[in-house]
């Protein structure tokens, strides 16, 4: 293997000291432009790269920032909005030159202790936060240590100090648009097949479908939500119970494409006609949604955009900005071939 190259390398190979080399290396006076030049040639030439260990040492940053992910390693590699989320952050950071240190983990105290090690080792320079708890203890955690950080969500600051910020998503506003659809569309009986029940924006579309619900005058049995692991296995199992019982529901909300894919799956083996009489809502669009049979309604939001914002607001309080809280911009809902109006003999 062969070894990394070293500032005595450059300065051997452009022909100047070891401390021209670090000078120039660090935007640091005491060489001129024309040496500058050449030495950061010669160091592109043999492929240098800074020392993070060592720059974290002498009180430099990084250059990276990280993100824990902290759920069920099998719900990650089928779900979409992870992946389009890690796009976007990935775009902003690499034009900035900055490395994302990825790591999932079994539970929020593994997370916990990922976060304490990093920031005692001076392994990032700040974190994103994803899967806000409805108690959550990593903001009071982030503050203490004073880690900068950005919540992907909108939790709990309130215990977080002037360390963390963050960027949030319309849930409710985006439920109320999806009962909005199905209500005008006559459906009265209604199932949301939720994600995680420990994560605050579960939360806040279970609460969300509750107000809006009653607002309609429709009451928990007619209109209410079921927590899965937003894996398609247990979207399937949701989705085989709520349809078995006596009187099923006109219309499915499923927290992510997969769960509502595999929703899809389950009535046609029911033998259940998908709209005919039973409507389907996907909360993540995606080309699942699009190229499966009937085409799924869905709620279309731009997730690279919210990962670029959130990245975008990790390194401008890196730069010195004020933490602070930013709104992405509001999602839609696409009707598809997946929802229609309720057989006329489903509903009473």
């Amino acid at each position: 293997m062969a070894r990394r190259p070293t500032i005595k390398d450059i300065a051997r190979r452009a022909g100047v000291s070891e401390s021209a080399v670090s000078f120039a290396l660090n935007d640091r006076p005491g060489v001129s432009q024309e040496t500058r030049a050449r030495i950061r040639r010669v160091a592109e030439e043999l492929g240098w790269q800074p020392n993070s260990a060592a720059r974290a040492l002498s009180g430099e940053r990084s250059g990276a920032v990280g993100l824990v992910l902290a759920r069920p390693a099998h719900t990650l590699g089928v779900e979409s909005f992870f992946l389009q989320l890690v796009s976007g952050i990935q775009e902003v950071l690499s034009a900035a030159r900055t490395a994302l240190l990825f790591q999932v983990v079994e539970d929020i105290d593994a997370e916990c202790a990922v976060y304490r090690r990093w920031w005692a080792e001076r392994r990032v320079d700040g974190v994103l936060v994803v899967d806000p708890r409805t108690h959550d203890p990593r903001p009071e955690l982030l503050g203490q240590l004073g880690l900068p950080a950005v919540m992907v969500g909108e939790g709990d600051l309130s215990r977080a100090a002037d360390a963390v910020s963050s960027v949030r998503a319309d849930d409710a506003g985006a439920m109320t648009r999806i009962l909005d659809h199905l209500h005008g569309l006559g459906h009265r009986r209604i199932v949301h097949v939720a994600g995680l029940p420990e994560l605050a924006h579960t939360a806040r579309r279970i609460e969300a479908l509750r107000t809006e619900a009653a607002l309609r005058g429709l009451g928990p049995g007619r209109v209410r939500s079921v927590v899965t692991d937003y894996s398609d296995a247990e979207g399937a199992a949701a989705t085989r119970r709520v349809l078995a019982e006596p009187d099923p529901p006109t219309a499915l909300v499923y927290d992510n494409d997969v769960m509502a894919v595999a929703g899809i799956a389950v009535a046609a083996e029911l033998g259940i006609p998908v709209p005919g009489r039973l409507s389907m809502v996907a909360w993540d669009d995606s080309a699942l949604c699009r190229v499966t049979h009937p085409r799924l309604t869905a709620l279309v939001r731009d997730t690279a955009a919210f990962g670029r914002l959130a990245a975008g607001e990790l390194l401008a309080v890196l730069a010195g900005r004020p933490p602070g809280v930013r709104t992405s911009e509001q999602p839609r809902l696409e009707p598809r071939e997946s929802t229609a109006p309720p057989a006329a003999h489903t509903e009473s």
